[in-house]
């Protein structure tokens, strides 16, 4: 029974594995074609779009937090053969840190921006239309800066795999961890994530509540004709909405298995896997979106 139990184990950590490196490999591909693709017309000289240089950013902090999560795991076990050393933790889990607070500031400044597209448009709305792509790097750079100053203490509280003293799980050693963090700490660790999923909520019940409103003004089309052809705007503040409640839902789920590793210091091979899986998912699935849902496609919604 215990070999069959253990037997049963091992295949599912190596089809977590398994999914976690499929998971790697194709997001970084999918962020690198984006990060092209939105990159390469403002290096042509082309006229600047303020959703470009967005994603653009959002690009660059999808593919920090796939190979970082990627490399504590993969380099380790594959290339190193030996867990990495405490150095090594720290940076890693840092860039990591800072990935993913800049990923998801970059996904709430796009939410935001997509709000302030489908506001009904007046003057001073168009002027500062035309002057937005000059400013919108301002917040994408903030977002960069404030992760970098919010996160400078992990290195201080990463400690090395062979610090765990975890017995029950040898494969453990691989990851690095985090020494126990207090009640305050995991406030203050937690407070900025907060404040910015609260702000992607509130902008994407807004953009709900206008497209509802548009959709009641357009309803006759919807009689004369059975569809529509769905503005630019529409499209994208579909997308916008796509991606802001796969981030949501990815974090979510990503924060219960932290809680528990955290606070009742569990490393078990298979929770930091799911864990793994789980903070690779967002990067891994919005670049998919943004090009599929590209608002420059012709496309026809019901």
């Amino acid at each position: 029974m215990s070999f069959h139990t253990d037997a049963l184990r091992s295949q599912g950590e190596l089809s977590l594995k398994t999914i976690f490196l499929l998971q790697v490999g194709t997001g970084a591909l999918a962020n690198a074609i984006l990060f092209f693709h939105n990159i390469s017309p403002i290096l042509l000289g082309h006229k600047k779009k303020t959703k470009a240089i967005i994603v653009t950013h959002m690009a660059v902090a999808n593919l920090l937090v796939l190979f970082s999560s990627g490399t504590i795991h993969t380099m380790a076990t594959s290339v190193l053969r030996k867990p990495l050393p405490s150095l090594g933790c720290k940076f890693v889990y840092y860039i990591h840190r800072v990935a993913r607070s800049s990923s998801l500031c970059s996904t709430c400044v796009l939410s935001t921006y997509q709000l302030v597209t489908l506001i009904p448009r007046t003057v001073n709305w168009m002027m500062f239309r035309g002057r937005a792509p000059k400013f919108i790097g301002l917040p994408c750079c903030t977002c960069w800066i404030f992760s970098v100053l919010m996160n400078i203490y992990i290195p201080v509280m990463v400690i090395a795999p062979n610090s765990l003293g975890n017995d029950s799980d040898t494969q453990g050693k691989w990851f690095c961890s985090v020494s126990s963090l207090s009640e305050v700490t995991v406030i203050l660790w937690s407070f900025p994530d907060a404040v910015f999923i609260g702000l992607m909520v509130w902008s994407s019940g807004s953009i709900v509540l206008l497209l509802q409103r548009h959709h009641q003004r357009v309803q006759y089309i919807h009689t004369l004709t059975g569809f529509h052809r769905c503005p630019p705007e529409t499209r994208a503040a579909h997308t916008v909405l796509l991606l802001v409640v796969t981030f949501v839902i990815f974090y979510m789920m990503n924060s219960v298995f932290t809680f528990y590793i955290t606070v009742f210091s569990d490393f078990h091979l298979w929770l930091l896997q799911t864990s793994n899986v789980l903070v690779s998912c967002f990067p891994t699935v919005s670049p998919f979106l943004l090009l599929l849902r590209n608002p420059r496609t012709p496309r026809i919604c019901s």
